[in-house]
Order: C-alpha cells, then structure tokens, then sequence
C-alpha cells in the first residue's frame, strides 16, 4: 500500500488526494485508522496512475524554461519571443511576437514574459470588463491583476474584481467566461442556481467553456512560471 499523509477534520467523508508525487488522505475524527486504510488500499489502481501522471507533471516543470525562439500562450494562440535591440519588453501586435532585450538568461527571459503578460492581462481584463459590466448592468469598483495560481478571478464582497495574470493565456472566450463569472458574483456572492442562471444569459455555453478553461489548468500543471 502507498504511504501516504493523514489530515483528520470534522468532515463526515474519507478523501484522497495526489499531488505533487505525495498521496493525502482526509478523513473524519473518529474514523479508525483500518477503515483508512482499507480505503486506500481499495483505491491502489487509480493512486498509482495518479501518481504516474503527478510525477510526469513534476518533471515537466523542473525542466520548464524559455529561450527566444520559443513560443507561448496569449488569448489561446501560440506567439514567438524575439530578441529586440534595446531594453523594451511588450508584444507587438502587428508582427505577432513577444519582444524582448536580446542577450537575457532563461530566468531573465521568464520574467520578462511574465512582465509582458501582466500588461496584457491589466489591459485586456480592464476592457472585457467594462463592456460586460455595461451589459450586466452591474458596476466593480477596481480591476486587479495579481499572480494567484490556484484562482483564475475573485470577486470581493466590495466588488472589486482580482485575476491573475496567468489568464490572459486562455482562449478569449475563455477569457470573456472568467470576466463574466466573476461580475457575476456582484450579484449573487455564491454558486446557486440564481448565480449560474447569470452566467447563461450572458454565455449559453459557459459549460463548455469551464472544459477549455481546466484544460489550460492540466497544461499549467507542467510549466512552471515561478520566479526564483
């Protein structure tokens, strides 16, 4: 049987979960610990597919890096970084490319990207939510880009709209279901059927929409755009 980290809680439900390469097991209070374990054990199989994939996933990042030449995600669509004589960083949306002073290391390349995508993300959010908070009727007090990694978007109880900088790779329907999911929340600060019935009026195929969205998560899970 894996080995694995046991966190008890007052919940009523014993949960696994994988990630990282490590195994974690939920459990209630007064839950014997034969009872867990017998659940892990009936659940060998898909931990070890599990941790087949979370060891790839690992990999992947520690191997992750950028060079010029290389291409990555704006709106869902691949774009090369150049290298540009001077010491501008941005996206040139005519040619089609990241531009970026030439000579950098591959940290130095990252975070130049980065830098470029959190401009991006400031403009493009900003102006998706204007033209859906007309249509929505609705009014956020701010627009933030942040670098959460766990959270697309989040609305506060003040109304002001936090993303994180990492969406601006997503498709931009995608994109357009995050803005509208999180206006969405001005409304109704939950995930009732009222808050959902919302989302569909401004987007019938919202559902299709979240599938993209955890695909973007799944590749995600394999770069890593930490700095060092």
């Amino acid at each position: 049987m894996h080995e694995y980290t046991l966190i008890r809680s007052k919940r009523k439900t014993i949960t696994l979960y994988v990630k990282d390469g490590k195994v974690e097991v939920r459990a209630p209070l007064n839950s014997p610990k034969k009872r867990i374990d017998r659940f892990v054990a009936s659940k060998e199989k898909w931990i070890t597919q599990k941790l087949a994939l979370s060891t790839e996933r690992l990999d992947s990042r520690e191997k992750f890096m950028l060079n010029y030449g290389d291409s990555v995600l704006y709106l869902g669509k691949e774009y090369p970084i150049i290298a540009r004589s001077g010491n501008n960083v941005g996206f040139d949306d005519n040619a089609g490319q990241f531009y970026i002073p030439p000579n950098l290391s591959p940290e130095r390349i990252k975070m130049a990207v980065v830098q470029i995508y959190k401009i991006l993300a400031k403009y493009d959010l900003t102006n998706k939510v204007i033209n859906y908070a007309k249509q929505m009727s609705v009014t956020p007090i701010a627009v933030k880009v942040n670098s959460a990694k766990t959270r697309w978007g989040s609305c506060s109880s003040k109304k002001s709209l936090n993303f994180s900088w990492r969406l601006i790779m997503a498709d931009d329907d995608v994109v357009d279901y995050v803005v509208v999911h999180e206006l969405a929340h001005i409304i109704e600060m939950n995930h009732s059927a009222r808050f959902w019935a919302i989302v569909e009026r401004v987007l019938p195929d919202y559902n299709e929409r979240q599938k993209q969205l955890k695909e973007l998560s799944r590749r995600l899970g394999g770069e890593n755009w930490d700095m060092k």
